[in-house]
């Protein structure tokens, strides 16, 4: 499977700090958390699209289509469960449906997508037991808080680097 290049949506310095409290109530708990992730990328963010390859056209696009709706102000809300035997533990994010409908043209618009539509959400945790689902339900705060996205960044997994694509 090729690394997969991606247009990730980053929250202001508060929105971030939110993020960061689940991760080490997390690790608090004896939990896997994305505090675990040492890479000097890792950072709360909610991916808008990853894709084998990003072509400058691609950043032109993210640019121009979410670019003008940032800062867009949207809420951390429930959880959600991904994956198989060991889970990926994510935070919903409720987002406008402008920038739903933005996400949405500028996937229509690229290529290579893994999945269809888009699940606004920022990763917590990642392969989590089944069985520690009720210490990661204790762990983390299941109120909504709101988030304001700020800026627009291009992770690229072959240089291991992050730029901006669209500052708020």
């Amino acid at each position: 499977m090729p690394r997969l290049h991606a247009l990730e949506l980053l929250p202001d310095t508060a929105g971030e700090a939110a993020v960061r409290r689940d991760w080490q109530a997390l690790r608090d708990a004896g939990l896997p958390s994305m505090l675990d992730h040492t890479g000097a990328s890792n950072t709360p963010h909610v991916t808008v699209l990853a894709v084998p390859e990003i072509e400058p056209p691609d950043e032109r696009l993210a640019a121009d289509l979410l670019g003008p709706l940032l800062p867009v102000t949207a809420r951390l809300s429930g959880l959600a469960l991904l994956g198989g035997q060991r889970v990926t533990v994510a935070r919903l994010v409720d987002v406008p449906d402008e920038l739903v409908a933005a996400v949405l043209r500028l996937k229509a618009a690229t290529r290579g997508h893994q999945h269809p539509g888009w699940l606004p959400h920022v990763t917590l945790a990642r392969r989590v037991e089944r069985t520690d689902l009720p210490r990661v339900l204790d762990a983390v705060a299941m109120d909504g808080e709101p988030l304001s996205l700020v800026s627009l960044r291009r992770w690229d997994p072959d240089e291991l680097s992050v730029h901006p694509v669209a500052p708020g």
